[in-house]
């Protein structure tokens, strides 16, 4: 396959922070490609200096065989970015046809519309949309000038599930088109419903490159939580990568197969009380897998993003193979 864009031991600083750390990678034709892992990972400013928004601190960037500062380059690449500030009086039929010439073959306003779901909303002005309309613009943007690659950063935020699976449904068609994918982002289910290869990054750095399911295997972690006074015995189980102190006397404890954990764990006979699984945020796996650790404990650190909020939505009681399994060992 030929290769669209090349990173060859590419470093980038800003002042004393090393945001990309000898990254090496290369972007082949007709793939999605995920670029997964936490905020601060890197991944957005691996995009920016492809885009020649920024230029290396050492190492050589590569776009279509030339350099990303090239004008020409750029004219066969498409971009989201994270954050995009779209002009509030003008028309989102306007945008569209502002953007499309800056191309040479364009896409015609109403075929953007059409593969977008932004019909009705031609004659809008951007700033009466919603956020979620707006990220969907500015997402379709991307594909006006029928580039070969497209960069897409974290294209999903701010849309309900019905509007991100609509999303995900146009850039795979667009794909299906000719367009080769990079998108960024730390939802596991996102990049396991685009991506066909999956590189994780980790403080600045490529930790893993290869298909989504051996990457989801790695990052894929559950998360016992229970109250215990021994938790340094719990943490010496099979299968325990990492813990975290958490509220009211619970110790949150990661693992990858939380059957197994809890099966050991009666099997041990250590006490414990008010037993809770649930799936690890992407981000705590990182920061386990990574060896994020909190100066204090010597623990993984608790995420700097909020997990509370996704504890609710998450938490579950033991399914009922786990409590089978764990009865079994209690009777024997």
């Amino acid at each position: 396959m030929t290769v669209l864009a090349r990173l060859d031991h590419v470093s980038r600083r800003f002042g004393d922070v090393l945001a990309v750390d000898d990254v090496t990678l290369d972007i082949h034709s007709g793939s999605i490609l995920g670029l997964l892992g936490p905020n601060g990972a890197g991944k957005s400013t691996v995009l920016t200096m492809l885009q020649g928004l920024r230029k290396p601190s050492s190492g050589t960037v590569t776009l279509f065989g030339g350099s990303p500062g090239d004008y020409r380059m750029r004219q066969k690449l498409g971009g989201t970015p994270q954050e995009t500030a779209l002009p509030p009086t003008l028309r989102v039929g306007e945008v569209i046809d502002f953007v499309g010439r800056h191309f040479e073959d364009p896409l015609t306003t109403a075929a953007v519309a059409e593969e977008f779901g932004l019909g009705e909303l031609l004659k809008r002005q951007t700033g009466a949309l919603s956020g979620g309309q707006k990220r969907r613009l500015s997402v379709a943007l991307a594909f006006v000038g029928q580039p070969r690659l497209v960069l897409l950063d974290e294209p999903t935020t701010g849309l309900d599930v019905d509007a991100r699976r609509t999303l995900w449904d146009a850039v795979r068609r667009q794909h299906e088109a000719g367009a080769t994918v990079v998108v960024t982002s730390h939802y596991l289910e996102e990049i396991e419903a685009l991506a066909e290869r999956v590189v994780v990054m980790g403080h600045g750095r490529v930790i893993a490159d290869d298909t989504v399911a051996a990457v989801i295997n790695q990052v894929s972690l559950r998360q016992v939580r229970l109250v215990t006074d021994q938790p340094d015995r719990v943490s010496g189980l099979p299968g325990v990568v990492g813990r975290d102190r958490g509220e009211n006397g619970s110790t949150t404890f990661y693992a990858s197969d939380s059957d197994r954990l809890i099966v050991e764990l009666v099997r041990s006979g250590i006490p414990f009380t008010d037993l809770t699984v649930r799936g690890a945020t992407l981000e705590e796996a990182f920061l386990t897998l990574t060896g994020a650790t909190d100066a204090d404990t010597g623990q993984p650190a608790r995420p700097a993003a909020d997990s509370a909020a996704h504890e609710g939505a998450h938490t579950q009681p033991p399914t009922r193979s786990t409590v089978s399994a764990a009865q079994k060992e209690m009777n024997r």
